[in-house]
């Protein structure tokens, strides 16, 4: 079913692209200072980054066009929603031991990120009406 890109929805869209493209940047280039002051493994963070590279391009796509389907645009709020349930989930698995700021970082972007899937899913939801 086609979607017409609302200008609230597409503003959430560059705006959850600037956000993920900066913490792109920053895991890529920094992963190992980071791993260091978050007591987080280096190979987590820079694969991190790597992922919220090939996102940003899609949100960016995504954005940029006028009409699109819009299971392509729920698929960008369960990319989100499932990203903060994981990183949820990675600090309850155990898998990883990280000291209070590497806690307080890893559940800081998981909140952003839900409510970036909020916030689109929103945006899709006043279009719709």
């Amino acid at each position: 079913m086609p979607f017409t890109l609302t200008p609230a929805l597409r503003r959430t869209l560059h705006l959850d692209a600037m956000m993920s493209g900066a913490a792109a940047l920053l895991l890529v280039f920094a992963a190992a200072p980071l791993s260091r002051l978050l007591a987080l493994p280096e190979e987590l963070l820079f694969w991190a980054g790597v992922i919220l590279v090939t996102f940003v391009v899609m949100l960016l796509v995504i954005a940029a066009r006028k009409v699109l389907p819009r299971l392509l645009l729920m698929d960008v709020v369960l990319l989100n929603a499932v990203w903060a349930v994981l990183s949820f989930a990675l600090l309850a698995s155990g898998w990883v031991s990280p000291n209070l700021l590497g806690m307080v970082f890893v559940s800081a972007q998981a909140c952003a990120v839900a409510l970036f899937a909020l916030l689109q899913f929103a945006a899709m939801r006043e279009a719709q009406s």
